[in-house]
């Protein structure tokens, strides 16, 4: 039985030499196919790490993170897939800090630039910048500053006429050491007006996600109400307006909604420009979603802000406003993560519905610029966290 069952397993089943050529050749296309697939993948990633990937020179350029138009690969890879598009590129800018040096503390620290201790907290609005203006104000009291903010306004002006920006500065350089002054505003050049710098610090987001959610916040009914009780001749706003949701806006082509590039009459009151709170008050930093903007800003925040964070990423972003700006910040983490309840329920919208994916691709394809300096941003930050050689 045993000599029956070894000879059965030796025996070779005859297979038609027509048959055996055709499953051979099947296998060579395979291989040709995956060989030509592999090829072109390699290609088209290695061209994005070449342009996300910083080089050898100290610090970067404004020229960095190029904004170069994109060609039609890329456009047709960007259509067909724009979240992956995105998620693989905020993966590779994670990624580039991991295999380089070490950077130079110093060549990234502005902090070293200010002529005095008075920290200048432009804050974009909707990047979780009140959260952090009440994180100064219990931190003023451990650290021992004074903290100043803004009062509400009827109508809050952030792009300033030159003698209002000499005021705004004039007033910020004559409050006492050491200090934080909080105040939606674009960028203002104190050196300018040969008055002491400060040191500036911001904060981005998502600009897709930082537009959505803008939307649906004027539209909240707590927001309504604070405005009308500080303003009560405020009009009321129309019924309908107040209905309207965000896809529907997008997908009718509503004038709101409508982020058209080099736009610079609308939009000022939505702050759908990201990159206008760093580009300062020139009319050259109005045009939307433009190179020569997004090149002006990313230039500023490497000349002028000690630390620009992300919301996405706080315990980085304290980590390293901890280590940057030390008289102002020492225990920002600890009491953040202590007392995280309170903080986290700062601005919070629970009336806020999801957004599709398909609109917010819509978004994408007009906020390239805005996406870019949000990860030029992103970048700069975590190369001041891998200079502080710690580990997460």
């Amino acid at each position: 039985m045993i000599m029956k069952d070894n000879t059965w397993r030796k025996r070779r089943l005859p297979i038609p030499r027509k048959t055996s050529e055709l499953i051979a050749l099947i296998a060579l296309s395979s291989t040709l196919f995956l060989f030509l697939y592999t090829s072109d993948l390699h290609s088209r990633l290695r061209e994005m790490e070449v342009r996300l990937q910083p080089g050898d020179e100290e610090g970067f350029s404004a020229s960095q993170l190029s904004s170069e138009e994109p060609t039609s690969t890329d456009m047709d890879f960007e259509s067909s897939g724009v979240v992956q598009y995105y998620s693989d590129i905020n993966r590779k800018l994670t990624e580039s800090y991991v295999n380089t040096n070490v950077p130079d503390i110093e060549a990234l620290n502005n902090t070293r630039k200010a002529d005095k201790a008075v920290i200048f907290f432009n804050r974009v609005p909707k990047v979780g910048s009140e959260t952090f203006a009440e994180l100064l104000r219990r931190l003023s009291t451990s650290n021992e500053f004074h903290f100043n903010r803004d009062l509400p306004q009827k109508y809050e002006f952030v792009f300033l006429a030159k003698q209002d920006e000499f005021e705004l500065a004039k007033s910020i350089a004559n409050i006492p050491e050491p200090s934080v002054f909080i105040k939606h505003v674009c960028f203002t050049n104190f050196t300018e007006f040969n008055l002491p710098e400060p040191i500036y610090m911001n904060l981005v987001r998502d600009p897709v996600e930082r537009i959505i959610s803008w939307y649906y916040y004027i539209r909240a009914p707590w927001y309504l109400l604070a405005r009308r009780q500080m303003f009560p001749d405020l009009p009321l706003p129309d019924p309908q307006w107040l209905k309207k949701d965000f896809e529907s806006c997008v997908l009718e082509g509503d004038m709101e909604c409508q982020y058209i590039q080099g736009d610079i009459a609308n939009g000022i009151s939505d702050h759908r420009r990201q990159t206008l709170f760093f580009c300062g008050h020139q009319q050259e930093c109005l045009p939307f979603n433009t190179v020569g903007v997004l090149e002006r800003a990313k230039m500023t925040v490497e000349k002028n802000y000690a630390v620009v964070g992300i919301l996405e990423d706080l315990n980085t972003t304290l980590t390293v406003l901890e280590k940057y700006i030390p008289r102002f910040f020492q225990g920002a983490l600890n009491m953040y993560w202590d007392q995280v309840n309170s903080f986290s329920n700062i601005n919070r919208n629970p009336l806020k519905p999801a957004t599709s994916e398909k609109v917010k691709d819509i978004l994408r394809r007009n906020f390239t610029k805005e996406i870019e300096f949000y990860q030029f941003c992103q970048q700069r930050l975590y190369k001041q966290f891998r200079a502080l050689r710690l580990t997460n």
